[in-house]
């Protein structure tokens, strides 16, 4: 994608973020990695090279199409709803919503399925008895920084999703997680529209090169559960540009997706799927999308095919659906054209073509190899579990510990997952599926089927490995008194459509720790969490693991990193506050409107209330926040430790049009391991992430690494010029190993710079 305009020679550069390219593999089976990424990279290439070819073939096709056939393709139905009475051309496997295709012109059903921690069967209902690998949660993603990684993740999950007969998945989460007590968080990336951007968009890459489509969301601004359906978030175009959006921005040039979903709640008072100013002015006419809009399931609220809306997905009864009876009233009174329905057609239509769906047909279920599929999500635990606290080396688990206790978190059976549109039904089937008391058949508290209790055992052959389900904890700390090592697993289960009342541990796990910890100092924990917790127990134990969901097989991943056979790698991709006072927003917005309601779906209590959320942070979300404040969190944004020790020197900088910086890294430790190197620039006195670099290193070994900055994230959005504005000046320069540990610091000369959004 070369370009004499600088444009598309910076977005080269972007959708490198984060990289760099090892002399040595990094993987046990790392020539998988090279030849599935190989082939993302090659379905890019020809996605490009095809696309004036699509849209010829997209024009032909629609001028032999009906009305009716468009309005099929528009409007998306939901699950239980028929496919019609046409002959299907393609293999159409049962996902949560479809929009029939034109099987005598070619067109194949769009099977549309959930969502992006793997290819989601929520309960194990929709399709009894089948599986999928199921990923670690976003945020143990993000906690990789590995791009690379993350990109065959989602070759592995759009692989699955073909081989099922779906060819539309909705993954590709990029909300930026301004909201810790989230229902959701489990799903996002980060708090940086940096971080988040970038790997989401490999994801969607990686999905994309099955021939399938990627669907990003929840475009935008969708942040909390509670109230989703009627909340508006109020926020100026210059935050939202430089957060949110940018994020969003960034996923779309890295991954271009072949749809965009528009989620339930309002953005200055107007739903996010009539909101013409994200959907025509920034989407299309600002970033060049070409790609279709399709709804979030239930979240239309009118015809709003002007307002930029392509495709109302999920209909539950086509009789009540806006793109059905009321779009034909519509078309009757004038106020929408035939040519406003060609214009979505023709977006679908050419997407279809560009993404190879229509010339790799889905013809019938294949085979999936659940064991490979099962160790790229291993890997993925292993490198974004991150070790927290680790005093005098409590970790890794000393040879010499022979009574080893577990606690809690049905550590003996498996880990954690979160539930909702995105939970998978895990391959061998789920270890212990938990019925929610008051909610459908289909919200199940699942575990994934991978013990620690088990692992450990195989792992530590000469040490006795006893285990307490922590229901006492009087009982577990006079278990834990005699043992060598204890490990209290603590859990907080989330689900879409409720967001946490708090960040305390629920079900009095705090209780536990203190009681545990007070009786043996030998104590770790691990986090199976959805986002960040408290610890009001931190100075008592010895060492924390944030495990987060750790997916597939997350009880092995645990297991590998508590006995030192994988080094802790993962950095926080989100800050972890002392308490809810140090949040933005410090009560939860809604919560008043919400009663005492533990098993109801929360989403869906207030949303006959229309309440506004505003944001006090702005563009500064997250780390950005206590930087502005100069308050001290929990733990850092891009916090985590290590078995080895990491020495950075040799920092050079060179500024001018472009910031390059470039530096060394040392493992001065006894074992390999890796490190994030993230470099932060101060604008306006708030600290940015401009980039960073994962380098994996032997015991010794020194590798120099360079990072070349993002422009955006040097500027401040000109709302007046609609353009992306670098003062000319000169600028602090950080290379930290938290956004605020810094380790090599210097100064450059930055000039005048006007981008194009």
């Amino acid at each position: 994608m070369l370009s004499i305009e600088g444009e598309e020679i910076v977005r080269i550069k972007r959708s490198d973020a984060g990289k760099i390219s090892p002399t040595a593999p990094r993987f046990a089976h790392s020539v998988v990695l090279i030849c599935t990424l190989a082939v993302a990279s090659w379905a890019q290439s020809q996605t490009g090279n095809a696309q004036g070819d699509a849209d010829t073939r997209a024009r032909q096709t629609l001028q032999q199409m009906t009305l009716d056939e468009k309005i099929g393709l528009i409007a998306g139905v939901g699950v239980g709803m028929p496919l019609g009475s046409a002959k299907q051309i393609s293999y159409v496997g049962r996902g949560v919503g479809f929009a029939v295709g034109v099987p005598r012109l070619g067109i194949p059903t769009l099977a549309e399925n959930d969502a992006g921690l793997g290819v989601a069967n929520q309960g194990g209902v929709m399709r009894p008895n089948d599986f999928g690998t199921a990923l670690p949660s976003g945020p143990n993603m993000a906690s990789t920084w590995d791009p690379e990684l993350i990109e065959q993740a989602g070759v592995m999950m759009g692989s699955e999703q073909r081989a099922k007969g779906m060819n539309v998945q909705l993954a590709g989460a990029d909300n930026l997680i301004r909201e810790p007590r989230g229902g959701r968080t489990f799903e996002y990336m980060s708090e940086d529209p940096l971080l988040g951007g970038t790997l989401t968009g490999h994801i969607i890459r990686g999905v994309q090169s099955n021939n399938i489509i990627s669907t990003l969301k929840h475009y935008a601004l969708n942040d909390q559960e509670t109230g989703r359906g009627g909340l508006s978030v109020n926020m100026d175009e210059e935050a939202m540009r430089e957060s949110d959006l940018l994020s969003f921005e960034i996923a779309i040039e890295i991954g271009n997706p072949g749809s965009v979903m528009c989620p339930y709640n309002r953005i200055n008072g107007i739903y996010a799927c009539e909101n013409s100013f994200l959907l025509n002015d920034v989407l299309r006419r600002d970033w060049h999308y070409k790609g279709w809009v399709m709804s979030d399931w239930g979240a239309v609220h009118s015809v709003s095919l002007r307002e930029g809306l392509d495709q109302e997905s999920g209909q539950r009864s086509p009789a009540n659906a806006y793109f059905g009876p009321k779009l034909r009233d519509a078309l009757k009174a004038g106020t929408l054209t035939e040519d406003d329905i060609n214009r979505s057609v023709l977006r679908i239509l050419r997407t279809m073509y560009s993404l190879g769906l229509v010339d790799h047909l889905i013809t019938a279920p294949q085979k999936i190899d659940f064991d490979a599929d099962g160790k790229i999500a291993q890997d993925i635990a292993e490198r974004g579990i991150v070790l927290l606290k680790n005093d005098k080396n409590m970790l890794p688990i000393a040879k010499s510990a022979h009574r080893i206790l577990l606690i809690g978190g049905h550590s003996d059976v498996g880990v954690l997952g979160g539930a909702g549109s995105s939970q998978v039904n895990p391959a061998g089937g789920p270890a212990l599926a938990l019925p929610i008391p008051g909610q459908p058949i289909y919200h199940k508290r699942m575990y994934m089927p991978s013990s620690p209790l088990k692992s450990l055992r195989e792992l530590l052959p000469h040490a006795t490995i006893t285990y307490d389900d922590g229901t006492d904890p009087a009982r577990a700390a006079a278990a834990a008194h005699d043992a060598d090592v204890v490990l209290v697993f603590v859990e907080q289960f989330s689900q879409e459509g409720r967001d946490m009342p708090s960040l305390s541990l629920p079900d009095d796990q705090d209780m536990l720790v203190d009681a545990v910890a007070s009786a043996n100092p030998h104590t770790a924990v691990i986090l199976e969490i959805n986002g960040p917790v408290t610890m009001p127990w931190l100075d008592k134990v010895g060492a924390v693991l944030a495990s987060w969901y750790s997916g597939q097989r997350g009880g092995l991943a645990i297991a590998r990193i508590l006995t030192g056979a994988v080094d802790p790698s993962g950095r926080l991709p989100i800050t972890f506050p002392k308490s809810v006072d140090q949040l933005p927003n410090p009560s939860l917005p809604g919560s008043e409107f919400v009663n005492d309601t533990p098993h109801k779906l929360l989403s869906e209590v207030p949303n006959a209330k229309q309440f506004d959320v505003t944001y006090p942070e702005g563009a500064d979300a997250g780390y950005r926040w206590y930087d502005r404040n100069k308050t001290t969190p929990l733990f850092a944004f891009g916090y985590g430790l290590s078995y080895t020790k990491f020495v950075y020197r040799g920092l050079s900088v060179k500024g001018g049009s472009n910031l390059t910086v470039t530096f060394r890294i040392s493992n001065v430790g006894g074992v390999a391991g890796a490190d994030v190197a993230q470099v932060y620039v101060p604008v306006n006195g708030v600290r940015h992430l401009v980039g960073w670099n994962r380098v994996d290193l032997k015991p010794g070994e020194t590798r120099t690494v360079t990072v070349v900055a993002d422009p955006r994230l040097l500027a401040k959005f000109d709302v007046k010029g609609q353009h992306w504005q670098i003062a000319a000046g000169t600028y602090p320069i950080e290379v930290s190993a938290a956004f605020n540990e810094p380790r090599l610091t210097s100064k450059t000369r930055l000039n005048a710079r006007t981008i194009e959004p």
